[in-house]
């Protein structure tokens, strides 16, 4: 949610605001601006809308600077608006800001106390307010911001320029993202790393509660109490490259037909497939700890709750282990049951997503064992946690995952063997075949995109549908609530998805001749089951497409519509079953013309509640 951008360089060029700020579109927002210092006073840009707006405004009035700040906004306080956009001002101290300040309506009586004037309906206007309020009382800047991040309550990301000293960018973060970027007489500030990639791939990532100061010498990072902190960079193997379209036409399609060479990253250098070995160096949970584990909670949000439902099919089936699943924005409200013979599981794409850190902290707190599975090196998320399983996947872009959903089954599948293999549960021939199934998968994937054109016309037939109905059994039922999600996110048609044998609990109410099905009927054990539901459709007069391994005569009569896919191990099916779920989502947005990678009211990271 919103982005933030700032640099503070030897030479004049606010480009990298611009640039930046595109980079971080994929976050979603609905107003963007900058400010620099300019000839010694602040110059503001700021416009509703996106980003193309705020380049015809700097096409009249050029803001050349060696300092700068930008932010695209996702309203939370205050309706979308020129007035509500960031950067926000008060007697020569500029900030952008990221989060709620919980507190706001307190502190902004307290300052119209003392005679300050605003002019937004934004909680963040209060900052630069409270800075310059502290500057009157005699506080130098740095102490300033430090004092007024002292009195605030919530969550933030802030960058903050001042007129009074335009050589100097403070920047903070306390639960909301924030990223350095480290280069040669030229220093940035982001909430995400692709703004800064084309610039340099060194980074530091702030913590909770520590404060950066950037000058063309350096950056120096203090706690909010002054004390000096050494911080360690990180070098980003992302190249800019793999953040941009590369010719195709939206950012979601591109990662789509990345997910081949996504999972051969994920698994690379992890499996043996002569012992039968899964190698994680960065798990760092001992045989011993695994022996200690009576029960396993997997804690995501949105699509990676998805891919945790299928977690739980796979870990229950091979190593017996109780597995619960839990939205991390339920999880801490309900006083959950967790202690030191528990294993927490968390899965972020980001790492920085906000109610999966508030389950991380309520788990650890009561002594948990915490492992997260993410994409992102350095996160919040993976800095807390115990064990860490990287997917590898890459830069997504586009706002509904693809590549990430995939890779996190893929590290499931991982753990569950490195799991069943330390606890002797898995025997060695039996891992030795699971591990060749996986390496298939990536080609499997390419079968099923060189699908593209026959999935595209099954997809336009249906794009007129105002609902779809989803239905899949076993650890494919997590594949039907996933495809459902897709066609929401993108396409805004409504859509369901339900396990297939409740079907009858409800949803075949719906069926009538109008509403397509998207149906998983894969050859396992539930098979001759899904053959039931198509037929319990088709007497209804309901439209099926069917997603099947099974040969066209199987199952080419029963349907409207068939996307074969390879036939592999069921543990692994739901990986195949994924992607024409998102091809099919995908042609149907495109043929409608929705902003496919940026849809409405959405944002890639939810980094506040």
């Amino acid at each position: 949610m919103c982005g933030i951008v700032g640099f503070i360089s030897k030479n004049k060029d606010t480009n990298f605001l611009i640039e930046g700020l595109k980079k971080l579109e994929y976050r979603g927002y609905d107003s963007a601006g900058i400010a620099v210092v300019k000839d010694g006073e602040i110059a503001v840009q700021r416009c509703e809308g996106k980003i193309r707006n705020l380049e015809k405004k700097l096409d009249d009035f050029p803001m050349e600077s060696t300092i700068g700040i930008g932010h695209t906004r996702w309203a939370t306080h205050g309706k979308p608006s020129e007035e509500n956009a960031h950067p926000h001002q008060s007697a020569g101290v500029v900030v952008v800001h990221n989060g709620i300040i919980e507190n706001y309506l307190e502190l902004k009586e307290m300052l119209k106390g003392e005679g300050h004037k605003f002019t937004s309906e934004t909680d963040t206007e209060i900052i630069p307010h409270l800075i310059q309020s502290f500057m009157k009382k005699g506080d130098d800047f740095e102490a300033a911001v430090n004092s007024a991040l002292k009195m605030i309550r919530g969550s933030y990301a802030i960058a903050v320029i001042n007129k009074a000293e335009p050589g100097k960018l403070i920047t903070a973060r306390f639960s909301s993202p924030l990223v350095l970027g480290i280069s040669s007489g030229e220093y940035f500030v982001a909430s995400d790393i692709p703004a800064i990639l084309s610039h340099t791939n060194e980074v530091v990532f702030l913590d909770d509660g520590e404060v950066a100061t950037l000058t063309i010498d350096g950056v120096t990072v203090k706690s909010l109490d002054g004390v000096v902190k050494e911080k360690k960079s990180t070098i980003i193997n992302w190249s800019p490259v793999m953040a941009e379209k590369a010719g195709y036409k939206h950012f979601m399609l591109k990662e789509i037909f990345e997910q081949p060479q996504a999972i051969i990253d994920t698994i690379s250098g992890r499996i043996s497939e002569d012992s039968g070995k899964v190698f994680l160096p960065d798990l760092n949970i001992t045989t011993d700890d695994l022996k200690k584990v009576k029960k396993i909670t997997i804690i995501a949000c949105g699509t990676s709750w998805h891919a945790a439902l299928v977690g739980k099919f796979l870990i229950e089936e091979l190593l017996r282990i109780p597995v619960e699943v839990d939205l991390g924005s339920e999880y801490r409200y309900r006083d959950p049951i967790v202690g030191e013979d528990d294993l927490l599981l968390l899965i972020s794409q980001s790492g920085e997503t906000a109610d999966t850190l508030a389950a991380l902290k309520e788990g650890k707190d009561k002594g948990a064992k915490i492992v997260s599975i993410c994409n992102v090196v350095g996160s919040s998320i993976t800095r807390v946690s115990d064990g860490v399983i990287y997917t590898h996947a890459g830069p997504e872009i586009g706002v509904a995952s693809t590549k990430a959903f995939t890779t996190q089954i893929i590290a499931l599948y991982l753990f569950t063997l490195f799991t069943g293999e330390r606890l002797e549960l898995i025997a060695l021939d039996d891992a030795k075949k699971m591990l060749l199934d996986l390496v298939l998968i990536p080609n499997q994937i390419k079968e099923i995109l060189e699908q593209k054109d026959t999935i595209d016309k099954i997809a336009k037939k249906y794009s007129h549908a105002s609902d779809f109905l989803y239905l899949g059994r076993g650890i494919n039922y997590p594949i039907a609530l996933e495809g459902a999600l897709k066609l929401k996110e993108i396409s805004y048609i409504h859509a369901e998805g339900y396990p297939a044998g409740e079907m009858k609990h409800g949803p075949i109410a719906l069926i009538d001749e109008a509403l397509p099905v998207v149906v998983i009927a894969v050859r396992d054990k539930t098979f001759e089951k899904m053959l039931g539901n198509i037929e319990e459709v088709k007497a209804r007069g309901g439209q099926v497409i069917a997603i099947t391994d099974a040969p066209a005569d199987e199952i080419g009569a029963k349907a409207d519509g068939v996307i074969t896919i390879p036939t592999t191990s069921h543990l692994l099916m739901p990986v195949l079953a994924t992607i024409p779920m998102q091809m099919i989502a995908y042609a149907i947005a495109d043929f409608k013309g929705t902003d496919v990678d940026q849809p409405r009211n959405l944002a890639k990271s939810v980094t506040v509640e």
